[in-house]
């Protein structure tokens, strides 16, 4: 049994919180899965909007899955979640990840 089948069955049996959901996000980013990856990191977010881990994993789901416009902005929330919670490495990476997306998408400066 993959461990993505593990996660799903763990969700399945009605165990979902923001930790399954990022922990089944990664597993589906780790397989190149990432359409099913925005939806469960999503979900971790929403549940807890201060994850900052979840946030960087969201943000890199999102720019693989070609959206960069959302990917900007969900880098912006989750710097701002790491801010709040003093969690300067994550702070630091989601910053280089998110000038990353706007020169991909073609330079644009904002946020």
């Amino acid at each position: 049994m993959s461990l993505i089948d593990n996660f799903e069955r763990m969700l399945a049996a009605g165990q979902d919180n923001a930790l399954l959901r990022y922990s089944l996000g990664n597993a589906y980013l780790k397989e190149g899965r990432s359409a099913e990856a925005v939806a469960h990191l999503a979900e971790a977010v929403r549940m807890d909007p201060g994850y900052s881990a979840a946030w960087k994993s969201y943000g890199k789901a999102l720019t693989d899955a070609g959206r960069l416009d959302d990917a900007v902005a969900a880098y912006a929330k989750g710097i701002e979640a790491a801010a709040a919670k003093g969690d300067k490495q994550a702070e630091k990476e989601m910053r280089v990840f998110q000038k990353r997306v706007q020169k991909q998408r073609g330079g644009d400066a904002g946020g």
